[in-house]
């Protein structure tokens, strides 16, 4: 038997003789060795190999006659024709305007016409806000068309996803005013948050990163948000966060603000400067706060950011049992008093060591933090502190100023739509710090199968627009990836969206059902004081 088999391998090896076909002699199989045969499929085994091999495989069991069939959007002539002719019969309802039009023909074409787009009628959907933007700066009756008209389905043969946020167009406030007693400071309510600076997202060329800093400024978002350490080396710290760690000698955001605040000083009328806004942040390790050492670090982001005073700076403490935090912040007011800081406030800071700070008589106009649809713990003890003291956090007067996260990185968009990231390459990549981290958001409030009932309910805009809603929130961060892509349309199409009663119950019923970050990761904050 042995020698059958090795002179049947050196007959199919052979290629100046003719080729046997298997499927010729069935019985073939039967005249192999039993101890040389493979029996049962090598890949039926769980293991992560085999069951990445097994959805893979899924492409090779797709019906190769499905792209013969004919798409159903795709119509002959006839089709159309006989189409057109049904809706002309069951247009029986004439408007004002009808016996205005001279040409029998084109009265049915109109009636057609006018039928057809208000069976299209829809709720909105991403993009329909552009238009907006567009119809309303070339037409001044754009409040008089009617609100469905504008939202039309029509334009894609593909019907993506049919969102139950829709909105609707109204003039909103640009600005709010964060303050505590005698300090306050006017800032943009959609601030460009300066992480995306840092080296994870892309390399940053500074001519065009200037020269974009100068475009969101013109288009009315003048408000900039950065840190100390928002340079060129990150790290991972904790499970939760993601944050930029080491100490080096330049700082790119900050160094950034420099460029461009001179910039605007050469090229921008005064009126225009006096808009612009820098906020900054000071992370210092959980050292001992003298008054030297709080001045010589304030002194470098003023160098860097070349202005004489700060308009805010935001201070972050590692380490509460360290309580080295109070003594850095009266330092902080110190310099404040002096002219070098115009506002003092706090980032990630939870409220328990926010009170004991007002008590102390620190006067913070604001604590910026996470919040998002997914993270609304802002909206429990450290928003009731906020009312009741009159402090907002970057968010909202004592304010939540620039509250971050509020697209989670990107990840709140309709990208990831409808993909599931369990399967290899199935769709788009985590490939920022910001996108890891958010996800692992996700993971802790509820999952990516509640994330996509999320994400099927409304887009980007609405998710910044129903933070800015919220109480003691005075703005909201957007990141920008500054020379590399550029989102000015979408955040000035904010100011002019408006959700109604119908679109904040859609979105609290989808969030309503994750779980309670505040039980599941602590307060504001913890998340980077959690191993």
């Amino acid at each position: 038997m042995l020698e059958k088999f090795i002179l049947k391998f050196n007959h199919l090896s052979d290629h100046n003789k003719e080729e046997t076909k298997e499927d010729d002699n069935p019985n073939e199989m039967n005249n192999i060795p039993e101890i040389l045969r493979i029996e049962g499929n090598i890949f039926d085994f769980e293991t992560p190999l085999c069951e990445a091999y097994h959805e893979l495989s899924c492409l090779l069991k797709i019906d190769t006659s499905l792209f013969t069939y004919d798409i159903q959007n795709f119509k002959t002539y006839d089709e159309y024709e006989q189409e057109l002719n049904n809706v002309k019969a069951k247009s029986t309802d004439e408007p004002w305007w009808y016996d205005e039009l001279a040409d029998g023909k084109l009265k049915d074409e109109t009636l057609t016409i006018k039928t057809k787009i208000e069976g299209s009628w829809g709720d909105a959907k991403p993009g329909v806000l552009k238009f907006c933007e567009w119809l309303k700066s070339c037409f001044e009756n754009f409040h008089e068309i009617e609100y469905k008209v504008v939202c039309s389905r029509g334009v894609e043969t593909r019907k993506v996803v049919s969102r139950t946020v829709h909105g609707a167009l109204t003039e909103d406030k640009k600005v709010s005013v964060v303050k505590n007693g005698k300090d306050s400071l006017e800032i943009c309510r959609v601030v460009n948050g300066m992480w995306q600076t840092s080296g994870g997202w892309g390399k940053i060329d500074r001519d065009n990163a200037v020269d974009a800093m100068l475009q969101y400024a013109d288009a009315g978002l003048t408000t900039f948000d950065m840190a100390d350490i928002y340079q060129l080396l990150t790290a991972t710290y904790g499970f939760w966060c993601v944050l930029p760690i080491f100490y080096v000698a330049d700082g790119p955001a900050e160094d950034l603000y420099g460029l461009f605040i001179n910039r605007v000083r050469r090229e921008r009328p005064p009126e225009f400067l006096e808009n612009v806004k820098g906020l900054t942040k000071w992370v210092p390790p959980p050292v001992k706060m003298t008054s030297t050492y709080v001045r010589q670090n304030i002194d470098i982001s003023r160098k860097r950011m070349d202005v004489a005073s700060l308009d805010m700076l935001q201070f972050h403490w590692w380490d509460y049992s360290n309580n080295g935090y109070l003594d850095a912040l009266k330092h902080l007011t110190d310099l404040k008093e002096e002219g070098k800081i115009k506002t003092v406030a706090l980032t990630n800071f939870d409220t328990q060591r926010l009170q004991i700070i007002l008590e102390n008589g620190i006067p913070i106009v604001s604590n910026q933090v996470q919040h998002s649809l997914v993270d609304m713990r802002p909206q429990q003890r450290m928003a009731e502190l906020c009312q009741l003291t009159g402090a907002k956090t970057h968010n909202v007067c004592l304010s939540l100023s620039g509250t971050y996260g509020t697209v989670m990185g990107g990840l709140l968009s309709e990208k990831f739509l409808d993909t599931n990231l369990s399967i290899p390459f199935a769709g788009p990549p985590l490939n920022t710090p910001s996108l890891q981290k958010y996800k692992r958001m996700v993971d802790a409030w509820g999952g990516w199968s509640l994330f996509q009932a999320l994400l099927k309910t409304l887009n980007q805009l609405f998710a910044v627009k129903f933070v800015l809603d919220q109480p003691s929130v005075a703005g909201s961060m957007v990141g920008v990836r500054l020379g590399l892509s550029e989102h000015i349309k979408d955040c000035t199409a904010i100011f002019s969206l408006k959700l109604d009663e119908e679109d904040v119950n859609s979105i609290q019923e989808v969030i309503s059902k994750g779980k309670d970050l505040q039980r599941v990761i602590g307060d504001c904050g913890d998340e980077y004081r959690r191993a």
